[in-house]
C-alpha cells in the first residue's frame, strides 16, 4: 500500500522546500501539510492538484503511484 504522507513529504524534500515554504507559496497551511504528511487526514483533490501544480508533477507522481505499479 502507497504511503501518501511519505510521499507528499519527499516531494517536498527532495525540493529542499520547508513547510513554510509551500506554505507561502501555495496558500495551503503547514498544519494541513504537516498532518498530511504524517499520515493524520488525507488532503482532497483539490489540494492535490495545487500541490501536483507546484511540483510540476503528474498527481500520479505527487502519490507514489508512478513506482508503485511498475
Amino acid at each position: 500500500m502507497i504511503n501518501y504522507g511519505k510521499e507528499l513529504k519527499y516531494h517536498r524534500i527532495v525540493r529542499n522546500k520547508s513547510l513554510r515554504d509551500v506554505e507561502k507559496d501555495t496558500g495551503i497551511s503547514d498544519t494541513n501539510l504537516s498532518r498530511w504528511e504524517n499520515g493524520k487526514v488525507l488532503p482532497n483533490i483539490n489540494f492535490c492538484v495545487i500541490l501536483a501544480d507546484y511540483y510540476e508533477i503528474s498527481l500520479d507522481e505527487l502519490i507514489g503511484r508512478d513506482t508503485y505499479y511498475k
